[in-house]
């Protein structure tokens, strides 16, 4: 799975004022990621705010992205959730033909056993005709997916090819790297981190902050993977204060008021996140005028 080393940014969807999807401003975000020298698309993350986008409005986001990419970079396909049977039935019916690999996060709400995180996995590696990229972000779902569980999983199953690590743990990242299969990615789901990661053998990332800053995020990924750490290092510390203020009040609201400053798209989300205060958004503003300043 060369393709999934190195940056691949969770799109967030862009909204008009009327809250509608603004397809425009998507394709925009996509070109702009792509120019900027990313890896991979991934298409309905968490950061799409799909929880609040309908079945025929993800269908939109789906065909606009793909129609954008034109085929020039690899794309992964978010498909998750805490009803096995529902995740299993969505593989079987849906076309997946254009994608290397879906993206689907552990169960949430449920809060599952390791034992049925385990299971649910399974289901879902038996009913995948592609690549399974294993999503753990405990902030969201409230159950952690133990390294010893990916291990399991990664050894059991030949198609589930890597995880997305977004527990924000250093100490779980090095046991999963420490541990896992030879050709197992392990890739960071945390971008403040994610360069340590990298650092200590991981292949890469699944970033927010990217999308905003994709050619200077995705330069410092690439330095870490060939050992320029210094480098690389300058720009982690250039990006710091972003990385945090980006997931200050909510994700993707940072990202979003990123966009706005850049010109891509409005900063609009929807209920329940709502938009960037004022003082968020000013430093936000502040920050975005600085780099474009300096780089």
């Amino acid at each position: 799975m060369q393709s999934l080393i190195g940056t691949g940014v969770a799109l967030a969807t862009p909204f008009k004022n009327d809250l509608s999807i603004d397809t425009e401003a998507l394709i925009n975000i996509v070109n702009y990621s792509i120019n900027g020298g990313v890896e991979y698309l991934v298409i309905l993350g968490t950061t799409a705010e799909n929880a609040t986008l309908t079945k025929d409005e993800k269908e939109h986001v789906i065909k606009t992205i793909v129609e954008a990419n034109k085929g020039r970079l690899p794309m992964v396909l978010g498909v998750g959730g805490n009803n096995t049977s529902e995740v299993v039935e969505e593989l079987k019916t849906r076309d997946l033909s254009q994608f290397v690999a879906i993206l689907s996060i552990s169960p949430y709400y449920n809060k599952p056993s390791q034992e049925g995180i385990y299971q649910h996995f399974k289901a879902i590696s038996e009913a995948s005709p592609i690549p399974v990229i294993l999503y753990n972000v405990p902030s969201r779902t409230g159950s952690n997916v133990l390294p010893s569980t990916v291990i399991r999983l990664a050894n059991d199953f030949e198609n589930i090819v890597a995880v997305k690590e977004a527990a924000g743990d250093m100490i779980q990242a090095l046991q999963l790297l420490k541990d896992k299969p030879k050709d197992f990615l392990v890739l960071s789901g945390d971008d403040m981190i994610a360069l340590p990661m990298v650092l200590a053998g991981g292949s890469g990332v699944i970033s927010v902050i990217a999308q905003g800053f994709p050619k200077e995020f995705s330069e410092m990924i690439r330095l870490g993977l060939n050992r320029k750490v210094d480098d690389a290092f300058k720009l982690q510390y250039l990006f710091s204060d972003c990385i945090d203020m980006i997931f200050e009040q909510g994700n993707p609201v940072g990202i979003k008021q990123v966009f706005q400053s850049l010109g891509l798209s409005e900063n609009k989300v929807r209920l329940p996140l709502v938009h960037s205060n004022e003082s968020l958004a000013k430093r936000i503003d502040l920050f975005v005028e600085k780099i474009n300043k300096s780089i």
